[in-house]
């Protein structure tokens, strides 16, 4: 239900909270870009490792990925954060500015982030970008952080859009036009009621879609009380009903 959905949500902050907090503190070794280029585990050099928002991570373990010849070696002896965002191995692409990403970008390198963090064996910090000579962070980490903060936030609130308003079924035939439904799996949204079709406004009002919308008991998020009408969301601003269907029906056919 819509609380456990609000406890997953924290959770998913709280994780972000703690990966991009500062209890990153590996023992403080510092490394400068041409340290950190002898680490492409070719013969004779130190080891493999690669950096991911100045962090630096050994990934022995991944050799046949990131070794010499492997798909990834690429990220090998560098910071390529932008690359584990737009997946652009070229020159170009295989750099550190992560300024400009979307918001699915974003997210993409803080699930990179994560997965180093949680499978390979941090090293230090790369002076540079992301940390100063004293290993502090810069304020280009600080604003990648709080722009990643800010699609994890989009990104749960998204989710429980979807949760309040799953999308409609739909199909088209030339014969019958446009028939929209609602079912307790519509959108992929698993739930214990169905719902009825609406039009939901966008914010910024660019253009609808179809949406299933609870159409009994409490407004979303609110406690079962006797002050609301038992309608649901069917009073939400942000909704308009389709001409020509009962306000009630499961299914709604426009005629093209």
């Amino acid at each position: 239900g819509a609380m456990w959905r609000g406890a997953a949500a924290a959770l998913l902050c709280l994780a972000a909270a703690w990966l991009l907090g500062r209890e990153f503190e590996p023992r403080a070794r510092l490394l400068s870009a041409a340290e950190l280029r002898r680490y492409r585990g070719a013969p004779g050099e130190p080891g493999l490792y690669l950096a991911l928002l100045g962090r630096v991570f050994d990934v022995e373990r991944g050799r046949k990925h990131y070794g010499p010849g492997g798909a990834y070696s690429g990220l090998a002896g560098r910071d390529a954060s932008r690359a584990f965002a737009s997946g652009d191995f070229t020159p170009a692409g295989l750099v550190d500015d992560v300024s400009g990403l979307s918001p699915p970008e974003l997210l993409s390198i803080h699930s990179w982030l994560s997965f180093y963090t949680h499978n390979y064996e941090p090293v230090g910090k790369l002076v540079g970008r992301f940390y100063d000579e004293n290993g502090a962070p810069t304020e280009a980490l600080r604003e990648a952080e709080a722009a990643i903060e800010e699609a994890l936030k989009f990104q749960a609130e998204n989710e429980q859009k979807k949760q309040q308003f799953p999308p409609c079924n739909s199909e088209w035939s030339s014969a019958k036009g446009t028939r929209f439904w609602c079912s307790r799996q519509s959108g992929g949204v698993h739930r214990d009621w169905a719902g009825v079709p609406r039009k939901l406004f966008s914010p910024g009002g660019r253009g609808t879609r179809c949406v299933c919308v609870r159409s009994s008991g409490p407004p979303w998020g609110q406690p079962h009380s006797s002050q609301h009408s038992d309608t649901g969301d069917l009073g939400h601003p942000h909704l308009e009903q389709y001409e020509g269907c009962h306000p009630l029906a499961q299914q709604c056919v426009l005629l093209t």
